[in-house]
């Protein structure tokens, strides 16, 4: 089963403490500092378009890539609903191809560890680097190795919402610097039953080095690390880094 398929219906129930808008005021931050105003920016990794969602409210063309299907039909119909549109692509994030080039192209909540084969995360960047305008921004983050194995590890997580739950099980392999986790949910029906589905995701733990070297290969400057949205700078118990990288001028 394809990570997100049948999760996406109830996604934003167990994502609700997640702070979109500190991570939308600390884009807008950056944007600032850099001196950038974008027009056009795209969303990688979008999902349900909880991000895509308010950066198109304030007035910025967007664009969401997904490889899941339910999840951008979830963002489609908020959009909807909102009266807004954006154009959303179902793409592998090693396959990115945007109808325009982006003045920023995004990637938050740690979608490129999704990328776990050798050579996808730099093929992930020359997408990017080929759909980004000249002296445009890259801002992405990503989970840490110390999140990876000292959080997560071998632990098992439970939500409960008032008609959904979950399990969520992690089994981080140190070697293999892979992190599987299955997700197990379970769905109040019309009936009044539930239905348990389960699902099971890969993410891949890369060090600081190997994602500088990426951004190197493919023509990218390093202007920022921060910590999971704040001004400060990594320590060694970072759970998510945020890199802003700048193409070329």
């Amino acid at each position: 089963m394809n990570a997100y398929t049948d999760f996406a219906t109830v996604y934003d129930l167990f994502m609700e403490e997640v702070p979109y808008d500190q991570w939308l005021s600390f884009l807008e931050e950056i944007w600032r500092k850099e001196g950038l105003q974008p027009e056009v920016i795209a969303d990688l990794g979008c999902g349900t378009g909880n991000l895509l969602v308010p950066l198109t409210e304030k007035g910025y063309r967007t664009m969401g890539v997904d490889l899941s299907f339910d999840m951008l039909c979830q963002a489609e119909k908020k959009l909807r609903e909102a009266g807004l549109s954006s154009i959303l692509l179902e793409q592998d994030l090693t396959e990115v191809s945007l109808p325009e080039e982006a003045d920023c192209i995004i990637s938050v909540c740690d979608s490129l560890n999704y990328l776990t084969e050798d050579g996808e995360l730099s093929a992930a960047f020359a997408c990017v680097k080929a759909s980004l305008r000249q002296g445009g921004l890259f801002l992405f983050d990503m989970n840490t190795e110390y999140k990876f194995s000292e959080v997560l590890a071998q632990n098992t997580y439970a939500v409960t919402e008032d008609n959904a739950a979950y399990i969520w099980e992690n089994d981080y392999d140190p070697e293999e610097k892979i992190n599987a986790y299955a997700v197990n949910f379970f769905i109040e029906g019309n009936d009044g039953k539930y239905e348990r589905t389960e699902e099971v995701h890969y993410e891949r733990a890369y060090s600081v080095e190997e994602i500088k070297t990426a951004l190197a290969e493919n023509g990218f400057t390093l202007v920022g690390m921060y910590d999971d949205y704040t001004w400060e700078s990594p320590k060694e118990d970072c759970q998510r880094i945020v890199f802003v990288a700048k193409g070329a001028e």
